[in-house]
């Protein structure tokens, strides 16, 4: 049993390595479901929390054109929630799992939602700063190993590309504005510069989950990686803004022809990520009371299937009932 084991491990690895997609019905081992399940739950988790901080905001925008595109960004994040929750359902864990797992705290989701937006700029840096950072994760995902993570992120990315846009594109309207509007601006890339760095998540020599997920294809690139792409990006697109960003140490590296940047508190990121930051307990709450608003929505359609399965098993039986006379 164990050699069979052995050779189904090395057949799995060699298909990884051909970069043939993995698919539901494959054999895998555990710990590569049990690593992607708990990626994608943590992915549609994010993307479902991660709608709180923008909709606290739909109620004030500053214009019908502004309000618009704040809903159908907010409305495109629970599509992906969606996408995601379904990608993970097919390695054999349920939603209602998966909405346990969050409520309950055993689940994580992006850190970067922990933080409140307190200003209208704040819209504009999530888009530009925040999505900026999930198109730099999520885009080599369009290749990962598993077929349904990989074919879920293509619709996802694109989508991404627009919020992304859109934040710089508000952005880029303050800047030009008054002096308020200019200092709000700056505030807003103050706040989120830094917490934007934490969500490619540890460093790579603390980060557990790494290695395998290199050697399985789920990832592409390591954190580090993607954080200096990140950098490299934002330190030169924030020229045009005229604005600057809060890291008295980032300059350009002549020999490495990368951006060095300042060291992250990577104390705060433990924190929040231990439940600790400014939003942790308001955003579970939110969704904690969601889930229980909905209760009777389920309820009903629970009830409307099951007397749709009546209703179709007696004209099934009344059918065969006709047959026979």
């Amino acid at each position: 049993m164990e050699q069979t084991t052995n050779q189904l491990q090395v057949q799995f690895q060699k298909r990884v390595d051909e970069e043939q997609k993995i698919e539901p019905r494959d054999w895998m081992p555990e710990k590569y479901r049990q690593t992607l399940i708990r990626q994608i739950s943590q992915h549609a988790h994010s993307e479902i929390i991660g709608m709180l901080p923008e909709g606290n905001w739909i109620t004030r925008a500053p214009s019908l054109r502004r309000k618009a595109i704040l809903l159908a960004k907010v409305q495109d994040e629970a599509g992906h929630g969606l996408y995601l929750y379904s990608a993970a359902e097919t390695l054999g864990i349920s939603r209602d799992e998966m909405y346990e797992q969050l409520h309950s705290g055993k689940a994580k989701y992006s850190s970067i939602f922990n933080y409140p937006t307190l200003s209208w700029a704040d819209m504009g840096a999530i888009g530009w700063l925040v999505d900026g950072a999930a198109i730099l994760n999520q885009i080599p995902l369009c290749r990962t190993s598993f077929g349904p993570y990989a074919r879920a992120m293509v619709r996802v990315c694109k989508e991404e590309s627009f919020h992304q846009r859109q934040g710089f594109e508000c952005l880029l309207q303050l800047s030009k504005g008054s002096e308020v509007q200019r200092q709000m601006c700056q505030d807003a890339i103050n706040r989120w510069w830094w917490p934007s760095l934490m969500m490619f998540g540890p460093k790579d020599d603390e980060s557990p989950n790494s290695k395998l997920s290199m050697q399985w294809k789920i990832k592409r690139f390591t954190n580090d990686e993607l954080r200096q792409k990140f950098v490299d990006m934002i330190a030169e697109q924030i020229k045009v803004l005229g604005m600057v960003l809060p890291d008295p140490d980032l300059k350009w590296n002549e020999q490495t022809k990368h951006y060095d940047y300042g060291e992250i508190n990577w104390e705060e990121f433990k924190q929040v990520i231990q439940g600790n930051g400014p939003c942790n307990k308001e955003r579970l709450e939110a969704r904690k009371k969601a889930w229980a608003d909905g209760a009777w929505v389920r309820d009903a359609a629970t009830a409307y299937a099951a007397k749709k399965d009546i209703q179709k098993a007696k004209a099934n039986s009344l059918n065969k009932e006709t047959q026979q006379s």
